[in-house]
C-alpha cells in the first residue's frame, strides 16, 4: 500500500505498484523515470511503498525539450523531425535514463495530458520501457480530453503494466 498517495489511487494502480515493486525486489533489479506529462507522478509512486523504495534507482523530470535533450540525451534532431510527444522520443528517453542512471529498467512518459497546441490531441500518450542488455518497448495511448489528473492516473495504470512485463518476462533478461 502506498503511504502518501494512497487517498488519490484507484485500488488497481495500488495494487499494481506493489506488485511491481516487490518483484523489482526479488529479482534485485533497480528502477529509473523519464518523465514529462506526469512532471514525477511515477517516482513518487516508486517511492511510496514501504520496505520498497530501495528499488528506485532515480527518476528524471524533463518537461521542455531542452530538458529533454541536456538530460537524457535526446537528440534534438530527434523532437524537430518526430515532435516531442512521439514514439522515438519515448524510446530515446527510456534509453537516456538507462544510460544516465545505475537502473536495470526505465520507464519513460511523454505526452499531452491537457490541452497543448491547437493541433495537439489531448491524452495522447507515448510510455517507453527499456531493460539494461534487453529490449525496448513503447506503446501508444489515447486517453482523451478527460483532464490533467485523469490522463495521469491512466498513465501510472499504463506504465505499471509496462515495468511489470519488463521485470518479470525472462525473455527480456540480459544476456
Amino acid at each position: 500500500m502506498t503511504e502518501t498517495l494512497s487517498p488519490t489511487l484507484p485500488p488497481e494502480v495500488e495494487r499494481k505498484v506493489t506488485h511491481v515493486l516487490k518483484s523489482a525486489c526479488d529479482r534485485e533489479l533497480t528502477l529509473a523515470t523519464a518523465e514529462s506529462c506526469t512532471g514525477g507522478l511515477f517516482a513518487s509512486l516508486l517511492t511510496d511503498v514501504d520496505g520498497c523504495a530501495h528499488a528506485f534507482d532515480r527518476g528524471f523530470v524533463t518537461y521542455t525539450d531542452q530538458a529533454k535533450t541536456q538530460l537524457l540525451g535526446v537528440p534534438a534532431e530527434l523532437i524537430v523531425e518526430h515532435g516531442v510527444v512521439s514514439a522515438p522520443v519515448a524510446r530515446a528517453m527510456a534509453l537516456g535514463a538507462l544510460e544516465d542512471s545505475e537502473a536495470d529498467v526505465a520507464l519513460s512518459v511523454t505526452g499531452f495530458a491537457g490541452r497543448g497546441g491547437p493541433d495537439d490531441e489531448p491524452g495522447l500518450v507515448f510510455l517507453g520501457v527499456a531493460r539494461r542488455g534487453g529490449s525496448v518497448q513503447v506503446t501508444e495511448h489515447h486517453f482523451g480530453d478527460v483532464g490533467r489528473g485523469a490522463v495521469r492516473i491512466a498513465c501510472l495504470d499504463a506504465g505499471l503494466d509496462m515495468l511489470r512485463a519488463a521485470i518479470e518476462d525472462p525473455a527480456r533478461d540480459a544476456a
